[in-house]
Order: C-alpha cells, then structure tokens, then sequence
C-alpha cells in the first residue's frame, strides 16, 4: 500500500518541541547547576509515578501525529496512484479495530446488545420490541449472557499474567543494568532496589511501569472484542474517541506554552530590568489585556476564522487541514491571552535582582545591558518559567474542555474531551440516559490533569531554591 505524508501544522510544531527538549536534555547533562535540581525530582515517588503516566499520554499523541493518506489505484486510472481525501494517523493504524468497528447506535459499557430497543417482526407474524445483538462486540459468544462473565474473567487473568511475566523480565534487565553500572552483585543490588536503598526510587518505577503495563494489556484484551466504554449515536467506539482526543489535549497544553512563552519572558524581563517609561509601557499592555475577558477575545477569534474558513474552502484540501487550521488557531489565541501573569512574576522578580551586587558589578564595569540579561537575569528566572509553564499545562486542558462546552473551542469533527463533555449534555437528558461518554471523558482528563499536577509540584520543590534550602 503507497501512502502520502501529511504534516499538519501542529505535527510540525509538535516535533520541533520534541527537538527543542532533546536538545535541553544533552545541553543540561553537561551543566551540574541543571543537573542538580532534576535529580530532586527523579527521587520523588510522586514524580517518578506521574512521569511513566505521562509518558504514555505522550506516546499515544506522538503516535497520532505522523499522520498521511493511504493511496489506492483503480481500473480506469491507467496505473496512476490516487490518495484518499481521509488523512489517517499511525495511531489509527495501530487501533484500527477500535475505529472501525462500529456498531448501530448507543450501547452501554461491555454490552453485546444495543442500548434501547427496537421492533422485530417474527415469523409468524407478530410484532415485539426487543434490543438486538450487537454486530461486533461479543460476537464470539454463543450465549452473551451466560457466557460473557466468564469470558472476561478470562481474558482479565491472561492480561495479569502476560503483564507479570513482561514486569519480570523488564525488572530482571534493570537490575543487570545497575549491577553493571554500580559494579555490585546482582542479588546485592535486587536487595537494594526492593529495599529503596537508591536515590532513585526504582522500585516505584517498576511497580507504575507494571500497573501501566497491565492496563494496556487488558485494554488489548478488552477492547477488541468488547466496547470498553460503549458506543455513541453513531454506533463509534467511545474509547477509542477517548484516546483520540489524547492529542489535542496535549496540542493545547504545549503549543500554546510555545506562543506565550516569547512574550512573558521578553517582556518581563525588559519591563523590569529596565524600568522607567518601558516598564509603564509594558504594565499598560498586559493590564490592559487582563482586564478584558478571555472567553470574548477567543470567541471573537474563532468567529472571524469560522468566516476565513467559509470564504476560502479552497485553501484547505483535506477536513483534517481546516481543523487542525482551527486548533491551531485556538492555540495561538489562549497563548496571546496567558501570558500576562508569567509576564508579571517575572517583572517582579526582576526587579528584585537588578538590585543585586553581581549586577550592580557589571554595571559598573560596563557590561552591556543585553549581556546582563542573557548571562544573569535569565538563568535566574528560568525556575519560575518552568513551574509557570508545568503548572499552567493543566489549566490549558481544562480550559479547552470549557470552550468547547461553550462552543468556541476546537473544530466539531476533531476528537477532543471538550466535544465529548458537550456532546454528552445533551445525551444526559434522553430517556434512558447515556452516561457513560461523560464518564471516559473526565477520566482520561482527570488522570492526565493529576498526573501533570503531581509531577508539577515535584518540579516546583526541586527548582525553588526557598523550598530546596
């Protein structure tokens, strides 16, 4: 099968953060004053559960960012490829039962039958409301409701022990490798490691790794022959829309970092270093900004590119061009209107290092003001942008779910948690109701908000030098 790469605005900027990150890492393992602090923060328990959380979540939305379009030939193209208008993502290739399995309409978690009924005409002729078989899921059962406890039993204790023998081995090639580097006996350094004798908890490493590995295997178990979270009115498997909107969780959190980091740094650090008419020009502009409410500015935004978008159809050549156009959009917007409160930390904490002796020092020696900046107030400041930025991730998730409840955030055909909280409001009030498209919603964002809110807080106590002393 020939494909064609696509590379979507945000898959760009996504890869290029990726580049940038590796990039601060090689540069911080050659500095010990950036070395120094994360290792604080590899020897929190806390952080080193919610970095392999993480670090799922991120895996899943790398992989769903390597997007192309699949090619095909027909009779009459005379050997010429042509690609699909449908632009697909390695992600979806990797769960393609998920998002191609769909069934009628709503079904419930686990079900083999559909959620409400429908009329059946007998053989002999009589009419009966009953709720029919689902086309996909349970179909390997004879009996469903006799067989289907079983089978799940089942299919839970061979993902406990695939994931058991799969945590052994891994632990097992662990200890070799600290037994190599500590140049100690192996069962010395498995006693270490059990006993948390190490700075690094490798215990507690092991022990989420294992946990994150049995989930995945069950979910494997699981979702291909059952829908884990149900289905929609479409009959689409819920979780894989969950796991979907994995990406635009994460677009929104870091690229919109990306847009608002340029001008809290720049500006702070100018409008307090130099002070005078520059910092009244600076403190004018973000109070100003502040005082208007965010909601309008995005709405008003997203309302004049709505109207880009319909006079301009052709300037989009897939569906997914014009909603990745749109996040991006909204990405660009929620960064012009965030930065202010960095902006203003790190005014103020500028201001309170100008006065320092080491910069009164190079003053007087004739430093220029640029180098001042560069080689002492900005390393000195880059504590407060990393706990700014770890600790602003999770609001921007949350705030993408509220704006699109409220119908100005990302595009209606992209998957996202905030088009799922918004599509199940108004399923919560139809008879029965169908409750569970708002219950996988809030727990993939629950456990990606906690996650990133743990680690955050490990960041903070490691780069504060007032918590660290």
């Amino acid at each position: 099968m020939t494909i064609q790469p696509v590379i979507l605005w945000t898959d760009a900027l996504i890869y290029l953060l990726l580049l940038v990150i590796i990039f601060f890492v090689v540069y911080a393992r050659k500095h010990e004053h950036l070395r120094t602090p994360w290792r604080l923060v590899w020897r929190s328990h806390l952080a080193m559960i919610s970095a392999v959380f993480l670090a799922v979540f991120v895996i899943i939305g790398l992989l769903d960012s390597i997007h192309f379009r699949a090619g095909f030939e027909t009779p009459a193209s005379n050997g010429v490829t042509h690609y699909s208008g449908e632009v697909e993502s390695l992600f979806d290739k990797l769960v393609a039962p998920l998002g191609e399995n769909d069934e009628k309409s709503y079904s419930a978690p686990f079900a083999t039958h559909l959620y409400s009924k429908e009329t059946k005409i007998l053989a002999n002729g009589r009419v009966v409301q009953v709720y029919p078989r689902l086309k996909y899921a349970g179909k390997q059962l004879a009996n469903p409701e006799l067989d289907r406890a079983a089978d799940m039993q089942t299919r839970f204790i061979r993902a406990f022990w695939q994931a058991g023998l799969l945590w052994i081995v891994v632990s097992g090639l662990l200890v070799l490798r600290l037994t190599r580097y500590y140049g100690e006996n192996y069962r010395l350094t498995l006693v270490k490691v059990l006993r948390l004798r190490y700075q690094v908890p490798w215990l507690t490493l092991l022990l989420s790794l294992g946990v994150v590995v049995f989930l995945l295997l069950l979910a494997i178990q699981l979702a291909t022959v059952y829908h884990i979270f149900g289905t929609d009115k479409v009959g689409q498997d819920v979780f894989y829309e969950t796991l979907k909107s994995v990406r635009t969780g994460l677009v929104i959190g870091t690229l919109t970092t990306l847009v608002m980091l340029p001008f809290a740094v720049f500006l702070g650090t100018m409008a307090g270093f130099f002070g005078g008419r520059i910092d009244d020009i600076i403190q004018y502009v973000y109070t100003t900004l502040s005082s208007i409410p965010g909601v309008l500015l995005i709405a008003a935004a997203i309302l004049a590119l709505q109207i880009f978008v319909a006079n301009h159809p052709d300037a989009f050549s897939t569906i997914a061009a014009r909603a990745d156009t749109r996040l991006l959009a909204l990405c660009v917007i929620l960064g012009v209107t965030s930065w202010t409160g960095l902006c203003r930390m790190l005014r103020g904490e500028t201001l309170k290092l100008r006065e320092m002796d080491y910069i009164q020092a190079a003053h007087a020696l004739g430093v220029r003001s640029r180098h001042i900046i560069t080689r002492h107030v900005l390393p000195n400041v880059m504590h407060i942008v990393l706990i700014a930025v770890v600790l602003d991730f999770s609001a921007l998730v949350l705030a993408e779910a509220v704006l699109s409840y409220v119908g100005v955030g990302v595009d209606p055909t992209t998957m996202s948690w905030g088009n799922m909280i918004n599509s199940a409001r108004l399923e919560l009030a139809r008879e029965p109701v169908v409750w569970w498209p708002l219950l996988a919603a809030f727990i993939f964002m629950f456990a990606l908000v906690l996650a990133a809110n743990l680690f955050s807080d490990a960041i903070r106590d490691a780069f504060d030098p007032r918590i660290r002393k």
